[in-house]
């Protein structure tokens, strides 16, 4: 009796290849331009902002780190792909090959260990408020001079001040908290463009990650005070508006320095989202808007003191 045949193993098919349709080409093509020139603007943003305060703009490349660097050998040697962007990046092929080291699995523990150097460093700072605005703010720019006056108000309350550590209103609020013998505290992330951190920083951090920078802004911070800024600002302001709301912060005060500035978004808030039932009367409340650094400091300490 003939022995049994083994079963052929069914042959491998060539992988199908994906065809985007005529139409998305042009659109993806835009969508790249629309990206690349908003990404020019930031780098012509934050090169503005050092030129205000009479630097030269860093040049494009590695940056310095003020801190040890975490696992720098495992990052790719080219510059520019940020952290942030391999990690939000979508995964490869699953048959394609794969150096570990730069898988998401192992990237948790560079991410561990950034949340390590940033607890560590920051774990005795507290009481602090951090202060947020544009990048691009000039030093003749009266915000500037109102937020140098603000953290020098704080300092000399006793607060520590927390930054972005870039410049502009991030660097007014640590040139006020050095002026007022405070800690001066700058947060950096690593972007696609230079950000030096700004020389009125006396305890500097880098972040490779966004998220992990957001929680250290928030974790050691008794209030954010928030200048006139961009998308950045804004992306901080309501993170604390979701967490006070969701209950996930409390006794935070959030102060918006400029009514003039900040009057358009709070009637849209007002006309648009609560009249739509989207948030509540009590959610309005949780913002304090004004045009004075003296209320801002009685502010935070009416919570806090």
């Amino acid at each position: 009796m003939a022995a049994p045949r083994t079963p052929r193993a069914p042959r491998g098919r060539p992988p199908t290849k994906i065809v985007a349709p005529a139409a998305a080409v042009p659109a993806r093509a835009k969508q790249a331009r629309v990206e690349a020139t908003a990404l020019a603007a930031g780098r012509a943003r934050i090169a503005e902002g050092h030129r205000a305060a009479g630097r030269e703009p860093p040049r494009r490349g590695r940056r310095r780190r003020a801190v040890v660097p975490i696992d720098d050998t495992i990052r790719d040697p080219e510059a520019i792909v940020t952290e942030d962007e391999k990690l939000l990046a979508t995964p490869a092929s699953p048959t394609a090959p794969v150096d570990f080291r730069r898988t998401d699995t192992w990237r948790v523990m560079r991410i561990a260990s950034e949340f390590v150097e940033g607890f560590d460093t920051l774990a005795d700072i507290a009481p602090a408020v951090t202060i947020f605005g544009s990048a691009r703010t000039s030093p003749d720019d009266p915000a500037y001079a109102a937020a140098q006056r603000t953290a020098l108000l704080l300092a000399h309350a006793g607060f520590s001040i927390v930054t972005g550590g870039g410049p502009g209103i991030m660097e007014a609020a640590n040139r006020g908290a050095r002026e007022g013998k405070g800690r001066s505290i700058g947060c950096n992330i690593e972007l696609p463009f230079e950000q030096t951190t700004n020389p009125y920083v006396d305890t500097a951090i880098n972040f490779r990650y966004f998220f992990v920078r957001k929680t250290m802004f928030i974790k050691y911070a008794l209030a954010f005070v928030v200048f006139p800024g961009g998308f950045g600002t804004l992306d901080e302001l309501f993170e604390a508006l979701t967490l006070i709301q969701t209950g996930k912060l409390s006794h935070f005060p959030v102060v918006l320095f400029g009514s003039a500035y900040w009057g358009g978004l709070i009637e849209w808030l007002r006309t648009s989202v609560l009249s739509g039932h989207r948030i509540s009367a009590a959610d309005l409340q949780l913002l304090h808007v004004t045009d004075d650094p003296e209320e801002i400091v009685r502010i935070v300490r009416a919570v806090h003191h």
